[in-house]
Parts: structure tokens; C-alpha cells; sequence
């Protein structure tokens, strides 16, 4: 016996040595495997280190700028539910206060403010309407980085749009195609929300507001809409006067592909009679700040189609135009499958940057330096919203690509805009290959 646990001990490398008593070896055990004596300095020190890591957690995780949102959050939103599912999922979660918040130290940065109807912007980046349709979450969209919301398209009678499924991803080409068709609370709705907002800010603060949007350097745009079945004149007319008196921007949308008939409203001869009636229901507003108004244009249209809008716009009293919605085309770039790409609907995202970017120069070559043209359509980088500018857009909107990137998205475009302009500021680009 001796000689066999010789052996063993020898084979694993070791030499005999004295026995350890039972006692000895569950004492041994205790003093290894069982936890401390909580003290109270134990105890604090646990607790300030759970303390301090989740307060640390809770930051990162409520700033717009946090990879998680971008990497992690939006992606697994994408992979787990079909697109109008997200959409609507964002937007509650906004209204029930949960988002994050752009801390970047650019958020004002004097070299990207931009000068537009007699107004400042902190920054060109702002978000197009299609988000935010029925003027949910106006403040958590300020919030997250934006110098200007859109809100809309809103109708006068609430009406459902058109059937779902409705919105899809195309994810290899990050771009979307829509045809929602107006989904809208319609303007009493709308009108409520803006109202109650108006109150609860008055209810806070002491001072007037600076603005619909409440704040400096930010501004408040309401888009109108038409009912499916709605007059073509009546119906903006009837939303500049209802919502007109809450806004700092209007936007006339005849661009939608979703409604049947309403791009016939970019004819010369019924866009010159409705923008007449829009005007002077603007100008008729209690409001002593009257709100400037903009039309949204098609990208799909011909070289003569928007020779012949320049010469309505600049006769009709209006302050600007929005270059573009989406286009009903399908470019043969396209990565997504048949499947996809073919669905009915305006098409969104980078594939309509350059059908876009097309209609903006043109317009801008018949419309003059001066008259304010305001781009969108497949904007997601800084490099993008540049080349919108020296090609005479103001400042820009982005919508596809706040869907893909996330709450982020703001920051992330100033500061490429920023290395873009290499030491200019904002406005010293706008419009040069014109100029």
C-alpha cells in the first residue's frame, strides 16, 4: 500500500509528503469557497460600483450619439419586425418618453448655421415629413439632434391609407419603398396635439416661445395633405387655415405617387391656381409672424416639367420648393431582388440621389440664386449633403437613412459635413456651382 501511493504521487509529479487530517482539509475547504462577512465597507463599495456602472450604462445608452443604437438596437429592430411594426414602435416609444438625446458639442456649431426664410438653423440636417405623420413626437425628434422637423403629411378627415403590407426594407440597397397613401389623423387631431403642446410648454415656461419649435436656431414644418377623394384646391386651403397659426414652415406635398391624381397637381395651370389660393389663405392667418410656404416636387419629372414649375414658383408668392419625394422609378443600380424592388410605391433611400440631385440643378438654373430650394432624396452621409449644397439646396432633409442609422444619425452627418467643409462654413458652399 505504501509503495502504490508512492507511485501515485511520483506519477503526478510530486513528492510524498505528510497527511492532511479530514479536519484540516474541511477547514481548508471553508476558508476558500465560502463568501466574506459582509461589512459595511464591503457593503458600500459593492454598492457605489453597481451605482456608478449602471448610471454609466444609463448615459451611453440615452445618448443619440452611442453605437449601441446604430449597431445594436435599430438592426435587431429591423431583423424582429416587418417595417410599418418598427415605424409605429418608434414613434410610441417616443410619446412615452423613451429615447435618447444628441449631448454632442457640436450640436452649435456657428460654421454649419444656415440662413433660410429670414431665420437661423444650428444646422443644415433636418428630418423629412413621413416620419412623424401625425405630430407625435415633435420634442424627442428635436431632441435627438434635428434643427428642423417636418411633421405629416397631414388630411383634413382622418382616413386609414391603403391597405398593409405598405412600407418594405430593401436593405442591400438601404432604401425602402412606400405607399402608405396619406395615413392621417387628419388636421382636428393634429390640431389638439399641437395645442396641448403649446399649453404644456406655456404651463413650464415663463417666456413667449421663440417659435413653433420652441427653441433658437430650430424650426417646426407642418406638411399638408389631400384626401383620397378631397378637392385639390380646398383641402390645402382648408390646412394652411387650420394649421397654419402653429407652424413656422408649410409644405404643400404634390408629390406623393400614393394618391391617385396627385401629382396631375404639378401641371403649370393647376399648380398656379392652387399656390394662388395657398398664399392668400397664408397671408389671411391671425398669426403676425406668417408662416412661409414650400411645395414638394416630384424627382420624376421631365427637363420642360420643371422649366415650367420654376416659372409657377416664382410667380405664385411662395417662399421655396422641396426637391424631392420619392420617385416612382426603379434605377438599375438596384442590389434587391425583383421581389422587392417591384413592389408598388415611391421608392426611397440612395438610389434616388441622383434622380433627385438631377431635378434640384435643374430648378436651380431656372429659378435664380435667390429663391430658397430646400434637399432630399438619398441623403445619408455628410459627403451628400454637401453636394446637395453647392448644387443649391439651403439646407437638407434625411429620412431613410434616420430608419436605417438610428438616433444618431444628426450627429454623425454634422461632423462628416464638417470635414467636408475643411475649414468653410455651411453657407459659403451653398449654390457655388452656380455662382
Amino acid at each position: 500500500m505504501r509503495g502504490a501511493s508512492f507511485s501515485r504521487v511520483a506519477f503526478c509529479g510530486g513528492s510524498p509528503g505528510p497527511r492532511t487530517s479530514p479536519t484540516t482539509s474541511r477547514q481548508l475547504r471553508r476558508t476558500l469557497f465560502t463568501r466574506a462577512e459582509p461589512t459595511p465597507v464591503r457593503n458600500f463599495f459593492i454598492n457605489t460600483v453597481l451605482i456608478v456602472g449602471v448610471g454609466l450604462g444609463a448615459y451611453y445608452v440615452t445618448d443619440a450619439r452611442s453605437a449601441f443604437h446604430r449597431y445594436f438596437l435599430v438592426p435587431a429592430i429591423r431583423w424582429t419586425t416587418d417595417a410599418e411594426t418598427a415605424h409605429r414602435f418608434a414613434i410610441e416609444a417616443m410619446k412615452a418618453g423613451v429615447y435618447p438625446v444628441d449631448r454632442s458639442a457640436d450640436a452649435e456649431d456657428p460654421d454649419l448655421e444656415v440662413e433660410v426664410f429670414g431665420k437661423k438653423l444650428s444646422s443644415p440636417i433636418g428630418l423629412a415629413a413621413g416620419f412623424d405623420k401625425n405630430a407625435e413626437a415633435i420634442d424627442p425628434l428635436f431632441a435627438m439632434g434635428f434643427s428642423y422637423v417636418e411633421v405629416g403629411s397631414i388630411t383634413p378627415k382622418p382616413q386609414p391609407g391603403n391597405p398593409q403590407p405598405r412600407f418594405f426594407r430593401l436593405p442591400k440597397d438601404k432604401a425602402a419603398i412606400n405607399r402608405y397613401g396619406f395615413n392621417s389623423d387628419g388636421h382636428l387631431k393634429v390640431l389638439v396635439r399641437l395645442r396641448m403642446r403649446l399649453h404644456s410648454f406655456l404651463t413650464h415656461n415663463e417666456n413667449t416661445p421663440v417659435n413653433h419649435a420652441f427653441q433658437e436656431g430650430r424650426m417646426l414644418a407642418v406638411n399638408l395633405g389631400k384626401n383620397k377623394d378631397g378637392d385639390e384646391i380646398a383641402d390645402y386651403v382648408e390646412g394652411v387655415k387650420t394649421l397654419g397659426n402653429y407652424a413656422d414652415l408649410l409644405v404643400v406635398n404634390i408629390s406623393s405617387p400614393n394618391t391617385p391624381g396627385l401629382r396631375d397637381l404639378q401641371n403649370e395651370k393647376k399648380l398656379g391656381s392652387l399656390l394662388s389660393a395657398v398664399v392668400v389663405a397664408r397671408d389671411s392667418l391671425s398669426t403676425p409672424h406668417k408662416p412661409p410656404i414650400c411645395v414638394k416636387i416630384a424627382p420624376d419629372l421631365s427637363e420642360t416639367e420643371v422649366v415650367s414649375i420654376a416659372e409657377v414658383v416664382k410667380g405664385s408668392g411662395i417662399d421655396g420648393v422641396i426637391v424631392s419625394n420619392t420617385t416612382i422609378s426603379r434605377p438599375r443600380s438596384l442590389k434587391s431582388p425583383s421581389s422587392l424592388a417591384n413592389e408598388i410605391g415611391g421608392l426611397s433611400g440612395p438610389p434616388v440621389k441622383d434622380i433627385s440631385l438631377k431635378t434640384l440643378r435643374t430648378l436651380r438654373k431656372h429659378v435664380g440664386p435667390s429663391f430658397t430650394i430646400v434637399g432630399c432624396g438619398g441623403i445619408s452621409t455628410g459627403k451628400d449633403a454637401v453636394e446637395f449644397a453647392k448644387a443649391g439646396a439651403s439646407f437638407v432633409q434625411v429620412l431613410t437613412g434616420f430608419a436605417y442609422d438610428g438616433p444618431g444619425m444628426p450627429s454623425r452627418l454634422r461632423s462628416e459635413i464638417k470635414r467636408e467643409l475643411n475649414g468653410k462654413k455651411w453657407m459659403d458652399i451653398v449654390n457655388t456651382e452656380f455662382k
